[in-house]
């Protein structure tokens, strides 16, 4: 029997005729990354090699590694196996991962997006034999609203807020979700503060997007100064200490679990606003039917029920068990 081009086993997602891991969850010799999200970008592989954008998150995060850079379309050859990373659309250098070896070709996503969200390099869909996929939202409930109306709704959370003498405190993961929401917040409403946590990661990616201004909140910074203005945190924060210097305050979620009001009241969330920065239920079919695909593998998520109904619609579809943790409502990836 012929072995698979991409295998699962206990270290990760394994290329046997390369002898590399695509987002290993144990430590090996060598990793390709598709981004920078804790679940997938881990510590202690001898070399890495990603996307160049997503060099300088994975340092942030990892420290001094061992790490190449590819731009998105550059193919690489490791033992007569030809690699090539593409836009994902997940995150600020996120990239799905092109394998191709003796005319086989297997494309794996990590995590991705087909909305533009203005931050990341728009995903592309890229033709091949199988996709393997994530599928954090693969229900039909889920559906995503236009980023713009979604933006829109915050603004003027925000204004209302304002008005009223509350501070907006919002919530969403310090990479990614974090940047999204600032690139598209409106200053001339106030100033807009920031975590430690989101105001480090942002330092690192102002040299690739051009983001408004930020203010760090530190141990000096006063109610006072505070008050009336929007407060960037990721989801940890909720719930310490670190909060009550904005009282009087109103909190909110960017997240697309807040499609459930279930997942807002146990999250203790004023205010939930539906934005993923994964694909909704179209979002994932009209993606892997645009690969022209004939086999799917689903990764982290909903992975028996689109599976299910991936092979009711024709596709020869299957799950694997992996590590990634793909958007929790708890996590600050």
């Amino acid at each position: 029997m012929k072995e698979p081009l991409l295998a699962f086993n206990q270290n990760g997602i394994y290329c046997a005729a390369a002898d590399v891991y695509l987002d290993p969850w144990r430590k090996v010799d060598k990793a390709i990354i598709s981004h920078g999200h804790a679940d997938h970008s881990r510590w202690g592989n001898k070399k890495y090699i990603t996307h160049h954008d997503n060099i300088p998150i994975m340092k942030h995060r990892l420290g001094d590694i061992d790490v190449d850079g590819k731009a998105y379309g550059e193919t690489f050859t490791i033992n007569n196996v030809k690699f090539s990373l593409h836009p994902a659309g997940h995150v600020i250098g996120s990239s799905q991962i092109r394998v191709e070896h003796k005319g086989e070709v297997w494309v794996f996503t990590g995590d991705y997006k087909d909305e533009v969200d203005g931050v990341s390099t728009p995903f592309e869909p890229v033709k091949c034999d199988t996709f393997i996929t994530e599928c954090t939202f693969g229900l039909p409930a889920f559906k995503w609203k236009p980023q713009a109306e979604v933006m829109s709704d915050i603004n003027e959370w925000w204004a209302e807020n304002k008005t009223e003498g509350r501070t907006s405190v919002l919530f969403g993961y310090s990479l990614g979700k974090a940047q999204r929401l600032l690139k598209h917040l409106n200053p001339d409403i106030g100033k807009i503060y920031t975590h430690g946590a989101i105001e480090n990661m942002t330092e690192v990616l102002r040299d690739i997007v051009d983001f408004p201004e930020t203010i760090r909140v530190t141990r000096e910074t006063t109610k006072k100064e505070i008050n009336g203005n929007l407060v960037l945190a990721p989801p940890s924060a909720h719930g310490g200490t670190w909060i009550r210097k904005m009282v009087p305050y109103v909190t909110a979620s960017a997240s697309g679990w807040m499609t459930f009001r279930g997942a807002r009241r146990r999250r203790a969330i004023d205010k939930g606003f539906v934005m993923s920065d994964h694909c909704d239920w179209d979002g994932l079919l009209n993606s892997i039917k645009a690969t022209g695909c004939e086999k799917v593998i689903c990764t982290h998520g909903y992975t028996d029920i689109f599976s299910k109904y991936l092979r009711e619609i024709g596709y020869d579809a299957r799950t694997e068990a992996t590590q990634y943790e793909g958007e929790s409502v708890d996590s600050d990836l």
